[in-house]
């Protein structure tokens, strides 16, 4: 199984994304401590500012990156990109996520006991 798994819509949108901001190395996904469930998704640029920091996923041409302390919890995760005539953006399927508030903004998990 892949760590995480960048569909090529997903890919597309990174790349186009990072192409549009000078001196960025590609997207950062983060997991920000916010709403009902806990926790959530956030993408920024990547610049050149604490990579070391990060796991490095290349998909398809796109650079993703993913702070070290955040791996554990999207380990096997899909990221997606969907579009429709309200809008557009990035997806996530991530099968560590334990629940997720009504909104679906947030969600929640648990670190294994094993």
């Amino acid at each position: 199984m892949d760590a995480i798994k960048v569909t090529a819509e997903a890919a597309e949108a990174i790349k186009s994304k990072t192409a549009a901001r000078d001196g960025a190395k590609g997207l950062r996904l983060t997991i920000k401590s916010t709403g009902c469930s806990g926790h959530s998704y956030e993408m920024e640029y990547a610049m050149d500012e604490n990579l070391a920091a990060d796991d490095k996923i290349e998909s398809n041409g796109a650079v993703l990156y993913i702070p070290k302390t955040n791996s554990w919890m999207l380990f096997g995760m899909e990221i997606g990109f969907a579009e429709d005539k309200m809008g557009s953006g990035f997806t996530f399927t991530n099968p560590n996520e334990t629940g997720r508030c009504g909104c679906g903004e947030s969600f929640s998990v648990e670190r294994s006991k094993a």
